[in-house]
């Protein structure tokens, strides 16, 4: 069986996340507390269900420290699993409950919206790094969607995934990132009138880029780094490593390195994507 179990904090995607995976004919189950996590996976595979999504968070009760214990179990048994953790900046997380006035799953009389995120964060603590971890901050639906399809094509047995995805610090630093390289030092495109509305994609932008020498050097500096201790990461068996670069506004020096990087390193991962926070949504 195929199975992607979700977790994260509660305002992060995760209705989002499943929607489209039952969109994508996943059989899904929300709020799943962990101990009956393998009893509701037996009963699936009694009934030949191929594909599955399962919805963990923290109001399915105690347990979460005996996840990992579970998740080996599935994958002894040969399912083909894969875990995502959506998170979310808290200043990101009360703006989203204020602005739809829901509240929070562990807010109470005596509990502010704050402390719930507080204590959220503490319960899901042992299982953020279980698998890919997504900063969902500032994320529109449609590129969340994108990227939870993305994510679920990559199982946590089968290999480190390697992505470098550029960002702009304006926006605040992406919480999934295990690497973080800032690169507002270089020569910026943005100043050019005719390459404001650019991005790093475009090739006038790639030509002004690559004439730096600053530049080259900064790509080359950072493809070493990489590339010297990408074999260490992979033999902490970890499902992914998420490579964030980052200049000014995230449009065109971070986006250039990236998309520079991700062409460099195929092949050397089982797999390598490319994402840009700040283009997501924007057809870049």
């Amino acid at each position: 069986m195929e199975l992607v179990l979700i977790s994260g904090l509660s305002g992060s995607g995760k209705s989002v996340a499943l929607r489209v995976l039952e969109d994508r004919g996943y059989y899904c189950v929300d709020n799943m507390p962990v101990v009956m996590l393998g009893v509701l996976v037996n009963l699936l595979d009694d009934e030949g269900v191929a594909r599955a999504a399962i919805a963990i968070d923290a109001r399915s009760g105690g347990g979460m420290d005996k996840l990992p214990e579970r998740i080996q179990r599935l994958q002894e048994r040969e399912h083909k699993l894969t875990f995502l953790f959506l998170d979310a900046q808290d200043e990101v997380l009360i703006k989203r409950f204020s602005e739809t006035r829901r509240r929070h799953p562990l807010g109470s009389e005596t509990r502010t919206l704050m402390e719930a995120i507080g204590e959220e964060r503490r319960l899901l603590q042992p299982i953020t790094d279980l698998g890919h971890r997504l900063d969902t901050s500032y994320l529109k639906p449609a590129a969340l969607r994108e990227w939870v399809l993305q994510a679920t094509e990559a199982p946590i047995n089968e290999g480190l995934t390697l992505l470098f995805q550029s960002f702009g610090f304006k926006h605040g630093l992406p919480q999934d990132g295990d690497l973080v390289f800032d690169v507002r030092c270089l020569p910026n495109p943005y100043y050019d009138p005719e390459l404001r509305p650019l991005t790093g994609k475009d090739e006038p932008v790639v030509q002004f880029l690559e004439a730096e020498p600053q530049v080259l050097q900064m790509r080359e500096d950072i493809r070493r780094f990489v590339a010297t201790w990408l074999p260490a990461y992979q033999k902490d068996n970890r499902a992914y490593l998420t490579v964030a670069i980052g200049c000014t506004g995230g449009q065109h020096r971070s986006v250039y390195l990236a998309e520079w990087l991700g062409r460099q390193f195929s092949g050397q991962a089982p797999r390598v994507l490319v994402r840009h926070r700040t283009l997501a949504g924007q057809g870049g």
